[in-house]
């Protein structure tokens, strides 16, 4: 089962590449809402250990500071923005989220979650994702937006640029 679904995935991803976009991400969008779950958890339940690593995410002229998570692939992105920030460019996916490419990979330790709007996490490895929504997906947890006043206003429709930093 697991390898169909691998399969399944890897192909609906290569396809989703080569197809006009408008007409495949909501199709990819109800493939993920239907899927059957195993008792998912929450992206906040997750984390190993509560932590007080924060960085600061701008989009626009809004600057909003996201709780970070305890595990490698969190403190892999906070490394990196405490040498520079992380300019990360995203799109609109299914309506509840945005992703984009980090152009690298991140330890990934993916896990079964229900995301909820504020949360940020790695999917795949190299793609960062913002929720706005919620969705259930296996993704390794990054963090957290602690105040979402502005956040679906600040991430808008259409692609964004956001920006991770260290906080000063």
């Amino acid at each position: 089962m697991r390898k169909w679904f691998a399969i399944s995935l890897a192909a609906l991803v290569f396809l989703t590449g080569c197809a006009d976009s408008a007409s495949t991400l909501p199709a990819l969008a109800e493939v993920s809402s239907s899927m059957e779950q195993s008792s998912p958890e929450s992206a906040a339940d997750v984390s190993e250990e509560e932590t007080e690593m924060k960085l600061l995410v701008q989009i626009g002229d809004k600057t909003f500071t996201a709780r970070w998570e305890n595990n490698a692939a969190a403190r892999a992105l906070a490394e990196r923005a405490a040498d520079s920030a992380v300019t990360v460019e995203l799109r609109d996916y299914g309506g509840f989220e945005k992703v984009g490419s980090l152009g690298e990979n991140l330890p990934a330790d993916d896990r079964q979650l229900t995301t909820q709007t504020g949360d940020i996490v790695l999917y795949n490895g190299n793609q960062i994702v913002l929720f706005y929504g919620s969705n259930s997906w296996s993704y390794t947890p990054l963090g957290h937006i602690e105040d979402l006043t502005g956040w679906k206003e600040a991430l808008g429709k259409g692609d964004v640029t956001v920006r991770f930093s260290a906080m000063e």
